[in-house]
């Protein structure tokens, strides 16, 4: 399934809901795009495997760390998991944009 495209993600973290919108372009076996939070956008890049989408970004609001993402697509719909440091996980949904 093809993740190419607009996505409204939510993160379910410590903090409350997050929202995030993603532009996702895949080629093969990696994808390249942005991601646009109230803090500003910035480009994001990871593997694609299957179905499955993987990549890091870091962060510094509230503080500074890195974020580690793994999402399955399905359809017009994402679920998965966000590794927040030394904060544990965060599940996360999207739905195409």
């Amino acid at each position: 399934m093809s993740a190419d495209g607009n996505w409204k993600i939510t993160i379910n973290s410590p903090m409350g809901a997050q929202t995030v919108t993603a532009s996702i372009k895949t080629d093969g076996g990696t994808f390249t795009g942005t991601t646009q939070t109230p803090a500003g956008e910035q480009a994001i890049e990871g593997k694609v495997d299957g179905d499955k989408l993987t990549w890091s970004t870091s962060i510094t609001s509230p503080m500074p760390m890195t974020l580690e993402f793994e999402a399955t697509v399905a359809g017009d719909s994402m679920s998965g998991n966000v590794k927040l440091g030394a904060f544990g996980n965060a599940p996360l949904t999207g739905v195409r944009a």
